[in-house]
């Protein structure tokens, strides 16, 4: 399975495309800065020099030729501008999505953030609020879309050893989630068709992540 990522050199992207490569697929990971395409190497994956809030849609649908599936794990990153949030988070997940449709590739996998059904809570900072208006605008332009698309919305994210073990469900309730463990549940999700349409929220559970992947279809 050749898989595109955007934001490619973001820590979930890596341990994804190092369980990908490792399993023999072919990730092709989407970074804006030339110097990271070393760390994308080491990972297992074909870096490609795209940056996504400059970029037309002629060109990013050329970098899915061949794609059986894109994600976007992209993010404006701690520390930039409202306006970023917007230009990123939802701006370049559209972008992305118009390439898949213009490049035929169908299955799309998008990574958003838990908290966005509701509105920013009077005196949220501002930065923020608009990270999670862009994400939930970046999933209702999903939603509108003729894709198989699915939604996971992990958890406060740590850099814990992956356990495996899961709660994956429509309403999983306030908890953390390791960034192995969202790689894991993305690779699985890849593989399980029957979770297109899904809106997902992860966290740490009990659950074996192939036997939550099969329990989730939408």
């Amino acid at each position: 399975m050749r898989v595109v990522i955007a934001g490619g050199h973001g820590k979930i992207a890596l341990l994804l495309q190092r369980h990908l490569a490792g399993r023999g697929d072919t990730p092709v990971g989407l970074i804006r800065n030339p110097e990271q395409a070393a760390t994308l190497h080491a990972a297992g994956a074909t870096p490609v020099v795209c940056d996504l809030e400059h970029a037309d849609v002629t060109e990013v649908a050329a970098h899915l030729d061949r794609a059986d599936a894109v994600i976007f794990a992209a993010g404006a990153g701690p520390g930039s501008s409202a306006a970023r949030k917007d230009s990123v988070d939802r701006g370049a997940a559209a972008l992305l999505a118009d390439a898949a449709t213009r490049a035929g590739v169908h299955r799309y996998l998008l990574v958003s953030s838990m908290g966005v059904d509701d509105p920013p809570a009077a005196g949220t900072d501002d930065v923020w609020a608009a990270y999670l208006r862009a994400k939930r605008a970046a999933e209702d332009d999903l939603r509108g879309r003729d894709l198989a698309w699915t939604v996971l919305r992990p958890g406060q994210l740590t850099d814990n050893e992956p356990t495996g073990r899961v709660t994956l469900t429509r309403h999983a309730g306030r908890g953390a989630i390791s960034r192995a463990d969202v790689a894991l549940v993305l690779a699985a999700l890849l593989d399980t068709p029957g979770t297109a349409g899904a809106t997902l929220e992860l966290v740490d559970g009990p659950t074996p992540i192939a036997d939550a992947v099969q329990a989730a279809h939408a």
